[in-house]
């Protein structure tokens, strides 16, 4: 089965069925509500249950349909059992948005091998196996579309919260040119998005945790961030999510193996 237009431009995802992992606060939350926004329903996966059925709700306000998941994106067994649940609810995925993702801000030389596991098991490991075991769904069909919340991390911007955090988003770019190859003989489009400065609730904790270090407040410390990007202001999450709703429209269907900044101009 093709993606179809919707013929209501206000709603370029009308019936369509994704999935969000990460899905109960920040990017994850607001790309949720915009592809349900657009038309589409929703099943939020957080490994939090209660924020992501905070997101369902507002979800269910709009008029799509929508259910919350507690899953930990880190584990094989119960990824296969988030999209199982999807399927059996919605009967498909047309649509994934792996947002999942953790990390803390730390040097190079304090990096443990602890925060390495856990980064890596979220972020790459993580999606990929997310990836895997949505596009099983999307192969028969024929048609598919998945977006990997990457990080300018993963290209190099050198105030990552960490290495191994870049490390795990370079992952993540490389997976997407990847998969973009091996799976668009059966027309699945797979792209990455890149966020510079979000302002999220993990990035605002990590802001006053870097605050208190460095001896200033952290408005102060949020300042100095925004000098240093070209338009001067710093993404809201609602920033990311409208690019997440274009890449799973069809009026992205030749765009596929990309990997988007979205950052005020920080990275080439």
């Amino acid at each position: 089965m093709t993606l179809i237009a919707s013929t209501d431009r206000s709603q370029p995802l009308k019936d369509q069925v994704a999935l969000v992992t990460g899905g109960g606060r920040g990017i994850g939350r607001a790309s949720a509500v915009a592809l349900a926004e657009a038309g589409a329903d929703v099943a939020v996966a957080d490994i939090d249950l209660e924020p992501a059925t905070q997101t369902t709700k507002g979800i269910l306000a709009l008029g799509r349909r929508a259910f919350a998941l507690g899953n930990d994106v880190g584990d094989v067994h119960e990824i296969d059992a988030m999209v199982s649940r999807v399927v059996e609810e919605f009967g498909r995925i047309d649509i994934l948005v792996a947002s999942a993702g953790v990390t803390r801000r730390a040097h190079i030389m304090d990096v443990t091998e602890a925060d390495w596991d856990r980064i890596h098991r979220v972020n790459a490991k993580g999606l990929f196996f997310c990836l895997q075991r949505t596009a099983r769904e999307m192969i028969p069909r024929r048609s598919g579309r998945i977006i990997n919340m990457a990080s300018i991390a993963g290209k190099g911007y050198r105030e990552a919260s960490n290495a191994a955090y870049a490390a795990s988003k370079g992952a993540v770019i490389a997976l997407t040119y990847a998969a973009a190859q091996q799976l668009a003989q059966y027309n699945i489009n797979v792209n990455a998005i890149c966020p510079g400065i979000t302002r999220t609730p993990l990035s605002l904790s990590m802001v006053a945790d870097r605050a208190r270090e460095q001896g200033v407040t952290p408005e102060e410390l949020e300042h100095r961030r925004i000098e240093s990007i070209p338009l001067r202001r710093a993404n809201e999450p609602e920033d990311i999510a409208g690019l997440v709703v274009f890449l799973a429209s069809t009026a992205a269907r030749n765009i596929t193996g990309q990997a988007y900044n979205v950052d005020g101009g920080l990275m080439p």
